[in-house]
């Protein structure tokens, strides 16, 4: 009996196209993520991880990338240790480049303003890491709700003023060296809106929440400025994405902005929609 099987991913293709990402998406991992000054959080997290492939090659070795992400799951993971993933699989799948990201949700624990009734909120966060031959970028991401009152509403009208649900995205970049707690990030962010939004509210909270949003009315533009100050202020951000929607309550579409910035050469970019 022959039990050498033959390797058709190895077969020369002669097309000469080199893809530049393929692997392994929608993964469904466990991951041990580390946090700030409390005992790391198993959290639930899809995964995509690819690499390039040479155009002499047929295809890539998908098992290979689940025996590295087997071994890495395990782990207390931070940003940087996303670095010693993707040399594992540049190494493993003999590529010049590999990229990874993971999706996951993530809890922090908040308190409500005035009765201090405590119950986490879920933030929908994402790791992503990039190694082209030497060079390494990793990028944070956060999803931050929050609540806006419009200021035109509440300046012409007579009674009170129409709020939204906002969504702050926010993706940092920063040096290998440095953390960046996502503790602090979701901070930061939600600081940005009229008022914080909780997973419960007494009605003194209720009552505390919603004066503090119509003392504080801010248009999509007011919000994404405010983001991106915090960020400029940050000496440990290299480069940032931020982007703000608002899902109207009395429009039929929603209000949205967005801008990035990499702070090393002093560029912004705008992105194909």
């Amino acid at each position: 009996m022959n039990n050498q099987l033959k390797d058709i991913q190895n077969q020369n293709d002669k097309r000469g196209i080199e893809i530049q990402k393929v692997g392994v998406n929608g993964v469904e991992v466990p991951l041990l993520i580390e946090r700030k000054n409390e005992e790391s959080q198993v959290v639930s997290a899809k995964a995509r991880l690819s690499v390039t492939l040479p155009h002499n090659y047929r295809g890539t070795h998908m098992s290979r990338f689940m025996e590295v992400l087997s071994d890495y799951s395990q782990k207390n993971l931070l940003g940087v240790d996303i670095k010693g993933l993707l040399i594992d699989i540049k190494e493993k799948l003999e590529s010049q480049s590999a990229h990874v990201k993971f999706e996951f949700k993530y809890f922090i624990n908040k308190k409500a303003p005035v009765s201090l009734m405590e119950f986490p909120v879920g933030y929908d966060c994402s790791f992503q890491g990039d190694l082209i031959k030497d060079n390494y970028k990793f990028i944070l991401g956060v999803k931050v709700p929050v609540t806006t009152l419009c200021p035109c509403s509440k300046e012409i009208s007579k009674y009170s003023a129409h709020n939204q649900r906002t969504m702050i995205k926010v993706k940092v970049s920063y040096k290998e060296n440095d953390i960046i707690w996502i503790e602090d990030l979701v901070d930061k962010i939600e600081s940005c809106g009229s008022s914080k939004i909780y997973s419960i509210l007494k009605r003194c909270d209720e009552k505390y929440v919603t004066e503090t949003a119509y003392e504080n009315p801010k248009f999509v533009e007011d919000v994404l400025r405010d983001v991106i100050c915090l960020l400029k202020e940050d000496e440990k951000i290299t480069y940032y994405e931020a982007e703000v929607e608002a899902q109207e309550s009395i429009h039929n579409h929603n209000a949205w902005a967005w801008q990035s910035e990499d702070k090393l050469i002093g560029d912004n970019y705008e992105r194909i929609i």
